[in-house]
């Protein structure tokens, strides 16, 4: 009897991997996945001026919340539904300080080295948002590699006028089922 209530707990905490896509009043799809929450639109502006109108997102958030009561950290997954391709934005809204370029950021994913990520070479900020950085380059491909295979990874970002950089640790549970809905609510919508 208890190694069948054992299973029942366990199958119970799977259960966000199960979760159900539903229509939001806002105009869009979502999911919670995990740590998770992904949103596809109901519309495609092909026209619009930045990646947000033709775009489908998944977030997780630091435990660390700004004055606003937001997380003070995010990893923003973030998929172009006119191409396919798969982004990876970083936000840094701390209430103090903001990201010293010197330096680089670092993804900690356990017991390896970690992955730096220097301004202008590995991460760069897209139609005028200044706290918002997108990593480019070869170390996306890794970046995301290690992220689908992972639980958990600790972003270091050094700020300006602070000795140590501040250290997240943030969730990657639900990342790969982020992935799947994106992927399948891409082109769901009525002009397609």
């Amino acid at each position: 009897m208890r190694i069948a209530t054992c299973l029942a707990a366990l199958l119970t905490l799977s259960g966000p991997a199960l979760a159900q896509p539903f229509h939001h009043p806002y105009g869009e799809w979502r999911q919670y996945n995990s740590d998770w929450l992904s949103a596809c639109p109901d519309a495609i502006n092909e026209n619009a001026a930045d990646f947000s109108g033709y775009s489908c997102f998944s977030s997780t958030g630091s435990q660390e919340l700004n004055e606003a009561n937001l997380p003070a950290y995010k990893l923003t997954l973030v998929h172009n539904r006119l191409n396919g391709a798969i982004d990876l934005a970083i936000t840094v809204s701390p209430s103090m300080g903001e990201y010293d370029p010197a330096k680089p950021m670092l993804l900690h994913f356990g017991g390896e080295a970690p992955i730096a990520l220097s301004w202008g070479t590995d991460l760069e900020t897209r139609d005028n948002v200044i706290n918002q950085y997108f990593v480019i380059g070869a170390d996306l491909d890794a970046v995301l590699a290690r992220m689908t295979e992972r639980n958990a990874v600790f972003l270091s970002v050094p700020l300006k006028g602070v000795d140590r950089p501040v250290r997240s640790r943030m969730s990657l549970r639900g990342v790969l089922a982020s992935l799947d809905f994106m992927s399948t609510y891409a082109r769901r919508v009525a002009q397609y």
